[in-house]
């Protein structure tokens, strides 16, 4: 976070005070000697940024499949060598772009889309639990909370928050959780996760990805990931808030109590 001076209006006079904001670098993440995608960021857990990019693109399997990482906060640049030859080739006809704030990027084709699998899971929660995760989650965006710039995700279970990461894209705080998972070697398909933005198909691509379950946001999805989450049976909740919330796919794993 950085203080900037502003000059505050209220009604018909203002002040000169200080704010904090949120802070936003330019990530280029150099794969295999090839300039991959450039990722507009907050400029921490970049290296679990990277990874939960490069998983949710299908350009890893697991963290085995790097032979290095390394970042360079100078050039601001993620430095990545992958053990997969002839990469550059293969993602020419699979960029497509994402609807986040500024300009992301996702590597997915048509074939990603049908080979798409169902997730099988028997996974049960109780309303009660849900509320409570999304009023504790919502009290960790500590970053939001001074500068009201900022998207959050967590990882959770059936009893509490495992993983929370801010930043100020919501599709980059979802990669963070999900590099995080990685490099801890933490199990996704029994958990469940949590993001504050829009659910839009993206989000549930590379939540299918990681075999997620249920998702929950105190936003609104789109009509698309509402078609691909009841396609690939995942429970997805929107609009949680306080003791309500729209559940628009797979109602059964949510037992209301």
């Amino acid at each position: 976070m950085e203080k900037f001076k502003l000059s505050k209006v209220k009604g018909h006079s203002s002040k000169i005070e200080e704010d904090l904001l949120a802070e936003e670098i330019p990530l280029t993440i150099n794969l295999n000697g090839n300039e991959l995608a450039t990722l507009l960021c907050t400029p921490r857990d970049l290296e679990d940024l990277t990874s939960g990019f490069l998983f949710t693109s299908g350009l890893i399997s697991n963290m085995s499949d790097m032979k290095h990482m390394g970042i360079d906060r100078q050039r601001l640049t993620a430095y990545v060598e992958v053990s997969k030859k002839n990469i550059k080739e293969e993602l020419i006809f699979k960029r497509l772009y994402t609807s986040g704030c500024g300009r992301g990027t996702l590597f997915y084709n048509a074939h990603d889309l049908l080979k798409s699998e169902k997730i099988k899971t028997n996974l049960k929660i109780k309303s009660s639990v849900i509320f409570g995760l999304m009023h504790d989650f919502q009290k960790k965006s500590l970053v939001y909370l001074k500068t009201g710039g900022t998207h959050s995700a967590a990882l959770a279970n059936d009893q509490e928050i495992l993983v929370f990461k801010e930043d100020i894209g919501r599709h980059n705080t979802i990669d963070k959780i999900i590099g995080h998972s990685l490099r801890e070697n933490i199990l996704l398909e029994d958990k469940m996760l949590i993001t504050s933005g829009r659910i839009s198909s993206e989000v549930l691509l590379k939540s299918q990805k990681c075999k997620f379950p249920l998702i929950i946001s105190k936003g609104a999805p789109t009509n698309q990931a509402v078609k691909l989450a009841q396609d690939m049976h995942i429970t997805l909740a929107g609009f949680v808030r306080g003791q309500s919330m729209n559940i628009y796919s797979r109602a059964e794993r949510i037992e209301i109590d």
